[in-house]
């Protein structure tokens, strides 16, 4: 252990954190491929995404031993000052600093500052997260697109390794990061666990949706509700929705919608849950949608051709060509093909739906078993 090199991630969240999903999921698929072979060290906050009180029963402010390799430290980010996360990186000394962020003041602009200041001798390695896609530079784009420049201007890029997840994300790196040390392109770690195929129900006319998400813009559940609004009566369609409000406002809009629906079309709001009831939730449904603005992985979109389920999804996202391998439909964002795709699915019997069930959790099984990702990340990481 004692030779192992040491990895500092610093993320704003993380588990027993689920609220937040895709980042949290990234940074544990991360730590559990990457345990056996590094010393891990992960500070992040003390809080869900979206709370107010912190975690109960975890030490705050101390150091956690998960394991012999993995140590935790969550963090009251009021105390989390530049001069108490120097002390931090200077207690584990590590080989390197991964950062699971692009804008969190904590856990990315005070370790860049400290970089630039020189009090950070580590490798700084910085994955973006999608954060810099079209679909998410929309939102807030005024803020966000000074902090690039500001970052631009420091000079900093020039000491950073971007982490992008696909071609797209290296192009936007080189977009808005054109001094950048180095981009390396590596595609997010996958979930692993090992799960079976189950069939459900399926009765022509019929179809569970199942939405698993935040609620927020970038999401795009208005689009998909008025998507919806325009189904045929002879459809009866279940939508249920996973997901903290992120946007009180665009909620609201989404409800407006909610309540104009036909008695055909049953729409259910549901918090977030924790990953580990995700698996028996997808195994309910019929049919996964998420007509994202944009994802850079889409951990949701994943798990749910794990469990078997076919995917109605924007071609936002990296998982495209869909359809030709009869596991989901990746669309442009335009309501008559999104409609004519539920309808697709809806009219689905039972025989016809197995099949593309099947197909879906087959290609996340040969995904998983032909993925080199934990050995391009052992090479970025040495």
């Amino acid at each position: 252990m004692l030779n192992k090199k040491k990895i500092l991630l610093l993320t704003d969240w993380y588990e027993p954190g689920f609220k937040a999903g895709g980042p949290v999921q990234s940074c544990k698929n991360f730590v559990s491929a990457m345990q056996d072979d590094y010393n891990l060290f992960i500070i992040t906050s003390d809080k869900d995404f979206g709370d107010t009180e912190p975690y109960k029963s975890i030490a705050i402010n101390e150091w956690i031993k998960k394991n012999e390799t993995v140590h935790l430290y969550y963090s009251d980010p009021k105390k989390l000052t530049s001069a108490k996360l120097k002390e931090l990186v200077n207690f584990i000394n590590p080989d390197y600093i991964y950062l699971n962020s692009l804008y969190s003041v904590h856990f990315t602009i005070f370790p860049l500052w400290l970089k630039k200041i020189n009090s950070i001798a580590a490798e700084i390695i910085i994955s973006p997260r999608g954060m810099l896609q079209q679909g998410a530079l929309q939102f807030k784009s005024a803020k966000k697109k000074l902090f690039i420049q500001l970052l631009n201007l420091s000079g900093i890029a020039k000491q950073l390794i971007f982490h992008a997840t696909d071609e797209q994300e290296s192009k936007d790196v080189l977009k808005y990061f054109p001094t950048a040390k180095k981009i390396v392109v590596i595609p997010n770690l996958p979930k692993t666990e090992v799960m079976e195929w189950k069939q459900i129900s399926k009765q022509k006319n019929e179809l569970k949706c199942v939405f698993i998400s935040r609620l927020s813009p970038k999401k795009n559940l208005l689009f998909l509700l008025n998507v919806i609004k325009q189904l045929p009566a002879n459809i009866n369609l279940q939508l249920n929705l996973y997901g903290e409000v992120e946007d009180d406002l665009y909620w609201k809009k989404c409800l407006e919608i909610i309540n104009e629906l036909d008695s055909n079309i049953s729409v259910q709001y549901n918090h977030a849950v924790p990953n580990n009831l995700v698996p028996e939730i997808l195994h309910q449904h019929h049919l996964f949608v998420l007509p994202t603005l944009g994802e850079n992985f889409g951990h949701a979109i994943f798990e749910a051709l794990l469990a078997g389920k076919p995917v109605l999804i924007s071609n936002k996202t990296p998982w495209i060509n869909l359809q030709e391998k009869q596991i989901g439909h990746d669309l442009p964002l335009d309501d008559i093909a999104f409609k004519h795709a539920l309808i697709f699915y809806a009219d689905m019997n039972q025989s016809a739906y197995d099949e593309w069930s099947k197909n879906a959790f087959e290609f996340s099984q040969n995904y998983i078993a032909t993925s080199d990702t934990v050995k391009k990340y052992k090479e970025l990481f040495s």
